[in-house]
């Protein structure tokens, strides 16, 4: 390959190649592979990049990065629920291992691989026994049930309800607030319910079920609503059903669904009533101090019950 003659401009990314195209930005010479077409005249890679990078992303109205698919997160929240279910359904739905596993239980207890359990049996007589075993529960060390029973599914009708209520919910609030701002919303309301089961259950209940999360995106519906001056008694309307059903219906958690509904609206409010001129700094915070308040209440909770 021969160099171009002493004088001739070259692409100042290909040396060896004569052009006498300049960038519209920084004006050094550029040949056709490197020509990117501008609003006037060709840019350059370097000015392309730099051009992007400068472009701010537009943001919501609670600073989260808009985005043109607002149903994503919510489908993989679907996806994850759905897939959750179909793996404790396909090992024996409430004597599957991955229920025990995954269940909210604020006390462990002497169980039977059939999901017999003995409420009075201690872990060391349990431990003595030849057919029984010891799950554990929160108070024995699974903290994790806080979060993976909010996941957690057995009865058909059960995620089925949940789910719908989520794709109905779910995409508006991904839309108002921006993905993170909504997953974090959705993590913190199923965990603020998983806290109030742990304080206001049975002790060696057993719960699973994404309710807690789902009231947690209907309380902030109501206070983003609001914050708009928007007409929410539709929603009122709904969340009031939701109550009723949550005391007449056999089997349903009450505890959760209010822990949600409470630490939904509050979420909702650190983020929707953050100023504007501190936003990120004040929701960040504010959604810190929550999740911590959480864990102190569960470790709390979890000292009384040892």
């Amino acid at each position: 390959m021969t160099n171009p003659p002493v004088g001739v401009p070259t692409c100042y990314r290909h040396p060896d190649r004569e052009t006498g195209i300049r960038c519209q930005r920084c004006e050094r010479p550029i040949c056709p592979d490197c020509m990117n077409q501008a609003s006037v005249g060709f840019q350059c890679p370097s000015c392309v990049a730099e051009g992007r990078a400068s472009v701010r992303q537009a943001r919501t109205a609670y600073g989260g990065v808009r985005t043109t698919n607002p149903g994503f997160v919510t489908l993989v929240l679907i996806g994850v629920n759905a897939l959750v279910w179909i793996l404790i359904t396909a090992t024996g739905r409430y004597t599957s291992k991955l229920f025990e596993l995954f269940a909210l239980v604020p006390v462990g207890s002497c169980r039977e691989d059939d999901g017999t359990y003995y409420p009075s049996v201690t872990e060391q007589v349990c431990s003595s026994s030849t057919t029984a075993h010891w799950a554990d529960g929160v108070s024995d060390g699974a903290y994790w049930q806080l979060v993976t029973s909010t996941f957690a599914h057995v009865e058909p009708w059960h995620l089925g309800f949940n789910m719908l209520a989520l794709w109905v919910l779910g995409p508006q609030l991904e839309t108002i607030l921006g993905r993170t701002r909504y997953l974090a919303l959705y993590l913190l309301s199923g965990l603020a319910g998983s806290v109030a089961v742990l304080w206001l259950s049975a002790e060696q209940s057993s719960t699973v079920g994404a309710s807690g999360a789902v009231f947690g995106l209907m309380g902030a519906l109501v206070v983003v609503g609001l914050k708009v001056g928007g007409n929410v008694q539709g929603l009122l309307m709904w969340i009031g059903i939701n109550v009723v059903l949550t005391f007449t219906l056999s089997n349903v958690s009450w505890q959760g669904h209010f822990g949600g509904l409470a630490g939904g609206a509050l979420i909702a409010a650190i983020l929707a009533y953050a100023p504007r001129e501190k936003r990120t700094e004040v929701q960040v915070a504010g959604l810190s101090a929550v999740g911590v308040l959480l864990l102190v209440a569960a470790l709390l909770r979890t000292l009384a019950l040892t």
